[in-house]
């Protein structure tokens, strides 16, 4: 036994069914080494990569649709992968990264139950410099604003892995870090379009799509890695 409990999801992500292997509920918590602890993930935050989030499957809904244009892609946060499994079932270039501990067992369980292979993924914390990921194109996240001090934080792995032309995609909530962030990517050079998605099919979900931009010549990063 793991010392937790899953179960599967079944779902559609634009006309494609999907299954995932989640945590049975939020009462789920296995740590016995403290491998979570050292990577910041407190007992409270434990069981959270292991659920599927309504703005998870806003991204996922948002990024079948995107142009992929042989562009690197990065997610951030990514939990259970749901995102980066329809980015590899697109035949991206996707990197899919997180710090919990069991995020990369449950990327790969996902990924084999949908008949896809392997995604790329890296363990990162958000306030340490990983400079042999490299830079994206693209970097995409859902709900990973839920704390004040986390705006400050991704600016920083924006900042870190954006290439100087870059777009940052985030599916929100409507998390009130949502308004730090934006202005610490104007700051970068980035502008956003802020999209708001209500349902209006059994598929969709609430939420909004932050999109930031950042064109050629407007403030690219100034850091190494």
């Amino acid at each position: 036994m793991p010392g937790y409990q899953t179960r599967i999801l079944e779902l559609d992500i634009a006309g494609h069914p999907y299954r995932l292997r989640a945590l049975s509920d939020r009462q789920q918590f296995a740590d016995p080494d403290g491998h979570g602890e050292r990577m910041g993930v407190s007992p409270a935050q434990w069981s959270l990569f292991g659920q599927l989030w309504p703005a998870s499957r806003l991204l996922a809904q948002a990024v079948h649709g995107i142009e992929l244009r042989e562009r690197r892609i990065l997610e951030i946060g990514c939990g259970l992968g749901l995102a980066s499994l329809v980015l590899q079932r697109r035949g991206a270039d996707v990197v899919a990264s997180d710090a919990h501990p069991l995020a990369d067992a449950f990327l790969a369980y996902n990924a084999a139950l949908n008949g896809l292979p392997a995604v790329h993924y890296r363990q990162m914390r958000w306030d340490r410099a990983l400079p042999s990921l490299g830079r994206f194109d693209l970097i995409v996240a859902s709900d990973v604003l839920y704390e004040r001090d986390n705006a400050v934080l991704l600016a920083g792995v924006v900042e870190r892995h954006a290439l100087d032309t870059a777009e940052v995609l985030v599916a929100d909530p409507g998390r009130d870090s949502s308004a730090p962030f934006t202005r610490l990517l104007a700051e970068q050079g980035f502008v956003v379009e802020r999209t708001r998605c209500a349902p209006h099919d059994k598929g969709s979900v609430r939420g909004h799509l932050l999109h930031y931009r950042r064109l050629a010549g407007s403030n690219p990063p100034t850091l190494s890695g």
